[in-house]
C-alpha cells in the first residue's frame, strides 16, 4: 500500500493519496487545495484514481476536486448527509474570504457500512457524524482517515452550521472501540494512533463519559 500525505491549503489540510501497489489503482480523500501539487504525485507514481472522496464538505477540504475530477474523471464520493454542505462550499469559503470554483455533483452518496475498494485494499465508510452531518472517517488495512472527527490530541469544532457536540460525542467513542494500534491519519496535523488518543486525547475523558 502506498500512502502520501500532501498538506495544502492556507488552513493546511491533510489530503491523503492511497494506493494498490500492484494495480496502482488509487483514491485521493480531501483534496482541499493546491490540484497540481496532487497531480504531480500522482503522475510520479503512475497512478489511476479511481474515487476523490470528500470526508465532509467544508471548504477547505474540496477545493481541488473539481480540477482533479477533470484531470481523472474519478468517481466523487461523499456521505448523503453531506450533500447540503457540500453543495454550501463555495458560499461558506467566500464568508472566510476564499474563492471556490463551482463543485462536480457528486457520483455516488455512500451510507454508513459502505465498502470501498481500491484495487486490493478495502475501506468501510464510519458515519462519524458531529463535525458536520455527513461526516464520514474511512476505516481500513490498518488504519483510519478521520477528516475533522478527530484529531491528535483534539476533535473536530461543532460551532459550525450541523455541527453537533451529542453526535460528536458517539461517533468519538465509534472510533475509540477500534484496535489501538490503528494508525489515525487527520484532516489536519500529525498522524496518531487510537492507543494514543485514548491515553491523551484532551476530549477523552469528556467525550467517552
Amino acid at each position: 500500500m502506498l500512502i502520501k500525505n500532501i498538506v495544502v491549503g492556507p488552513l493546511e489540510v491533510n489530503c491523503f493519496i492511497v494506493a494498490d501497489d500492484a494495480s496502482k489503482k488509487a483514491m485521493v480523500v480531501d483534496p482541499g487545495d493546491e490540484p497540481d501539487r496532487i497531480m504531480d504525485i500522482i503522475k510520479e507514481n503512475k497512478l489511476s484514481v479511481e474515487y476523490i472522496i470528500c470526508t465532509h464538505g467544508h471548504f477547505d477540504h474540496v477545493g481541488a476536486v473539481s480540477d482533479l475530477k477533470k484531470e481523472t474523471d474519478a468517481k466523487v464520493l461523499i456521505h448523503k448527509d453531506e450533500l447540503e454542505i457540500y453543495n454550501a462550499a463555495k458560499d461558506m469559503a467566500a464568508f472566510w474570504g476564499y474563492d471556490l470554483d463551482p463543485l462536480p455533483d457528486p457520483d455516488v452518496l455512500v451510507k454508513d457500512g459502505a465498502d470501498i475498494m481500491v484495487g486490493d485494499l478495502s475501506f468501510k465508510v464510519f458515519h462519524t457524524s458531529g463535525h458536520s452531518p455527513g461526516g464520514m472517517c474511512l476505516y481500513g488495512e490498518g488504519l483510519v482517515i478521520t477528516g475533522d472527527t478527530l484529531f491528535a490530541g483534539s476533535v473536530g469544532r461543532t460551532d459550525f452550521y450541523g455541527g453537533d457536540t451529542g453526535l460528536l460525542r458517539k461517533s468519538f467513542k465509534r472510533l475509540m472501540a477500534l484496535p489501538e494500534n490503528t494508525r489515525v491519519l487527520p484532516g489536519h496535523g500529525p498522524e496518531t494512533t487510537i492507543g494514543r488518543e485514548k491515553r491523551e486525547n484532551m476530549f477523552s475523558d469528556e467525550l467517552l463519559l
